[in-house]
Order: C-alpha cells, then structure tokens, then sequence
C-alpha cells in the first residue's frame, strides 16, 4: 500500500481498440463521414442494397448447407429442412466427389460421405433428389474441382424429371482460384481450370440462363485468417480475373456479368461486417461500370451468400455458438445478403445433428419474422460509424485491388503467393492474440475466458458418419459400373478427351453426354487428367 501523501503510479495508456482489420475505433462518432452520399436502395452503386425495396418486399433465401453420407441420408436431410421452412437447398460434398475419385478408389478410402455427400453417378444424384421437384427450388452446390461434372449432373437430373434447363435455378460455387490461395481441392492447373470455369459460364448463359454458374468466394479467405478488407478485395481480384477470361473468348460483359455471383463470411466483429458487405457492392459496381463498361444494371449487382463463420464457433460451450451465429446473422441481414446459411452449434465438433441444424435454421426466422430490422430498407444507413467504417474498408480495398494489378492480375499474384503471404500472417496475428495469456487481447467467451472448471462438461450428441457408408458405396460404384452400357461410357470418355485436346471446343456437352452414358465422377475427372495433368503447387504456395 501506498504511503499517505504519496502519489499514485500513473496508470498505463489504454491502446485504442480496432476492427478485426486493424481500423482505428474513436470513442464517438459525431459527424457524417467524408463520402457520405445520397445513394438509394436498389440505385447504382448499390451500396444500400441491390432492390429498391430489399426485405420489406422478399426476404432472403434461407438456404442451409446439408449433405452427408450417401444420397438416402442426404435426401432426408433436405426434406426435414424443407418442412422446417428451409426456402433453398445448398449441398456438401465429400472429399473424394470435390477431388474427383469414386468411393471404392484407394484416394478416397475413410473419406466417403465423411464431410459431405458421396456423390458418384447420376444414380446418386437422383436418388439425393428423389421427391424434391427440381422446378420448385432453386439448389446451391459447393464444388469446385468438379463443378461441370456436378452441373452436368444436375442438367441430366432436371431432363428426368422433365425439367427443362432453361427452368433450373440455382448456383454451382465453381471458384478455382480461392481453391489454390485458401482450400486446395484443385485438381488440374490454373490455365485449364480456367477453361472450365469460362466454359460453364459461357454454356449456362446458352443453355442454363437461370443458373449462376460460379459463386466468386471470400469465405474460405476469410476462415483461412483474412481481414475483412482482404477478403472483398482478394474476392474483387478473382472476380476480375474470371470476366477478363470470359471477355478474352468474345462474350459480351453484359451477356454473362448478370449470373455471376459471390459468397462472403460473416464473423462477429458486428459492424465491420456491415460495412463490408455495403462496400463489396459499391466497389464491384464501379469496377464493372468504369472498369468493364457495363450497361444492364443487372450486371453491376453483386448478389451474394452469406454462411456465418464456422472458424469462429467453438468445441468448448458449445451452446455459447447459438448466440455468436445469431449476431452474424443480424450482420449479414442488415448487410444485404440475398441468401444465408447459418452455421450449427455443434459446428466444431461434427457436422451437424437434425436438432441443431434447425435451431440454426430457426435463428434466421427470428430474426426475418421477429427482430423487426426487414420492416425498412436499410435500417443502418446514417450510422456516422457505420459510414467511417466503410470509408475505411474502400480506401484499403482499392489499395489491395491496384496492387494486385501492379503484380499482373490476381493469377500472377497467386503464383507468387501473395494473397497466401497476406492471409497467414493476419492468421498469425489472430492466433497470437487469442493464445495470450488470460485472453486479454482478444477473448473467445467459453475458451479462453470463462471457460467452465468442472470436469466433464456435458457436450451435445454429435452426428458420426459410419464406415460402412465408404463400403456400400464402393459396393454400389461397381454394380453400377457392371449394368450399363460399357461400350456406351467408354465412347463418351474418349469423346471427353477429343474435346479437352482441342481447346476451342467448350467441355460442358462432352461432359454431359458422358453423364448421360453414365460415367462416373473418377473417370470423368480421370478423363481431364489424362490431357491436364494434376496441379502440383510450388514452393510459393
């Protein structure tokens, strides 16, 4: 104790608190930032939302990622979720379906329906489909490697039900580049990759004109340690990648821009959150007005999925995360995304149970039919701290974006390992901050603060996907393979090949035919690795 009269030790400075970005937060905000602007809902540059009446007129999709096991498991898992009022289907695929290897390949042994559906054949595909008319719901799938195949799939699907694919809805994610800077389920080379991914835009904007053939992704940057102002800039770069590709074949901006899309993460850093999904908008409808001389207004609109942040949930109280996905919810609502998966509480743990993937379905119908925030357009609008936020987050957007151009364009940047370099060390920074001692620079209630003392904290039962799936559907694969017309699905494979050697051919109808001769995922992609080759990634990456 200090001596009477003495005077007290100073105490320490407090540092400033900043955003996830690292963007200075002042103590008040009092007057309107400098670009603060008299932009309208549904009015270029889009920033206050892409309709002019948003969720007062339409709500969002509510479109939750369900897929495991083999397609009966999935199948009724998408119906429970549709008759819990889930609005729109998004599929996950297992590893060996997203690398291209069928179930009784040695490449997928213990991985079969393990982190999402094996799909194998158009068998599988109609069976995970049995009883869900294609024509009603509009269906999200998560592939990448593979995506034609999958497209192809579905395409085939639809014709079985009589479903035209003029009349199919839905979104294949389809971003190889995000693959080769974050997630790593590539298969081929970046230049035929490319190809693929230009060929699917190029034939669902013939033939598929509902579809969004790709979904240009930030989330696994953003899950892999990004900042915000990294993940729509990183995500811009790809996105300016993939139109000059499309540009470089002859297709007109306006002809294929309005069925692209994009998919963000949400974290719980609120308000940076908003701000982030209102700059991804303004600055992807400039770079297509100014940039690429977009006309169609449509094709200035960057329509986006949402998915709440799976890397920030955790294995440690895990009911606690029911309360962190509410808050990404509300951010990605006021933020104006056009559909949204909310993640499950157990999301660390396993993939989800039936009972807590509908409460994660029954946040976001809280939130639609409860909260009150889609009885205005915009109801953040006006916020000075908002408005400072995103003058923050643009001003580093643009500063990546012209960089990047700097480098040659976002490929070139990925093969110098620019944007691996830039992730890992704000991932660095981020686990440093949580691993300090006490939490104290950034505290993850549950875990590194408040973490319960008791031995055995009870843990919800978890989903486990049985061995036996991998066994049946090698099983099924070769029975299959035995009851078609061999002769048949061997000529569409060497037609696959033809058209792979000549590179002004589009892919897409050879991939199709070879579906309809019932080739399976492993010699369709086994058929592209033979004239690709298999993408093996330098000491850069």
């Amino acid at each position: 104790m200090a001596a009477r009269g003495a005077r007290a030790a100073p105490k320490a400075a407090r540092a400033a608190p900043v955003t996830d970005s690292g963007i200075r937060v002042r103590p008040l905000y009092t007057a309107a930032p400098r670009r603060n602007g008299r932009e309208a809902p549904g009015k270029y540059p889009y920033t206050r939302g892409i309709h002019p009446g948003m969720y007062a007129e339409r709500l969002w999709t509510m479109r939750q990622y369900s897929g495991f096991g083999d397609a009966a498991q999935t199948n009724a898992r998408f119906r429970y979720m549709l008759d819990n009022g889930q609005t729109g289907l998004s599929m996950a695929f297992d590893l060996p379906t997203q690398m291209g290897h069928d179930p009784d390949s040695e490449s997928a042994e213990g991985e079969v329906g393990k982190v999402g559906v094996s799909i194998a054949s158009i068998d599988d595909m109609m069976r995970a489909f049995e009883g869900i008319p294609l024509g009603r719901v509009s269906t999200s799938m998560t592939i990448n490697a593979t995506a034609s195949t999958l497209l192809a799939y579905y395409v085939a699907l639809g014709e079985s039900q009589g479903v035209a694919s003029a009349d199919l809805r839905g979104t294949t994610q389809n971003d190889i580049l995000k693959e080769y800077i974050a997630r790593n389920t590539y298969i081929y080379p970046p230049a035929p990759s490319m190809r693929l991914v230009g060929d699917m835009i190029e034939y669902c904007a013939k033939s598929v004109p509902q579809w969004y053939p790709v979904s240009i992704s930030g989330y696994h940057m953003r899950e892999a340690g990004s900042t915000a102002v990294q993940e729509v800039a990183f995500t811009l770069a790809n996105a300016i990648a993939y139109i000059e590709a499309c540009l470089e074949r002859g297709l007109k901006i306006d002809d294929f821009a309005p069925r692209l899309s994009f998919f963000f993460c949400c974290t719980i850093e609120f308000f940076e959150e908003v701000a982030k999904f209102r700059v991804a908008r303004k600055v992807y409808a400039k770079l297509l007005r100014e940039r690429f001389g977009a006309k169609k207004p449509r094709s200035m609109q960057l329509k986006f999925h949402t998915q709440t942040s799976g890397e920030s949930l955790t294995a440690q109280q895990p009911d606690n995360n029911i309360a962190r996905v509410a808050l990404q919810t509300m951010a990605a609502v006021l933020g104006g995304t056009q559909s949204l998966h909310t993640n499950s509480r157990d999301e660390a743990l396993a993939l989800p149970t039936k009972e807590s993937a509908k409460i994660a379905l029954r946040t976001q119908q809280i939130v639609a039919y409860e909260s009150g925030v889609t009885k205005t357009v915009d109801p953040m609008a006006g916020s000075y701290y908002l408005e400072s936020l995103c003058d923050e987050i643009e001003d580093g957007v643009w500063k990546y974006l012209k960089k990047i151009d700097r480098m040659g364009g976002s490929i070139k940047a990925i093969e110098r390992g620019f944007f691996q370099s830039e992730i890992r060390q704000n991932a660095y920074r981020l686990k440093r901050e949580i691993d300090a001692e006490g939490g104290g620079a950034r505290v993850i209630v549950g875990m590194n603060r408040f973490s319960d003392t008791e031995a055995g904290a009870k843990r919800p039962d978890l989903l486990r996907v049985d061995e036996s799936v991998g066994r049946a559907q090698s099983r099924a694969i070769r029975a299959m393979r035995k009851g078609r017309d061999a002769a048949r699905a061997a000529a569409s494979l060497e037609s696959l090949k033809a058209a792979a050697e000549d590179e002004s051919a589009n892919l897409m109808p050879a991939i199709l035919g070879a579906v309809r001769a019932r080739s399976t995922t492993g010699e369709i992609s086994g058929a592209l690795r033979e004239v690709f080759g298999e993408y093996r990634p330098s000491g850069a990456f």
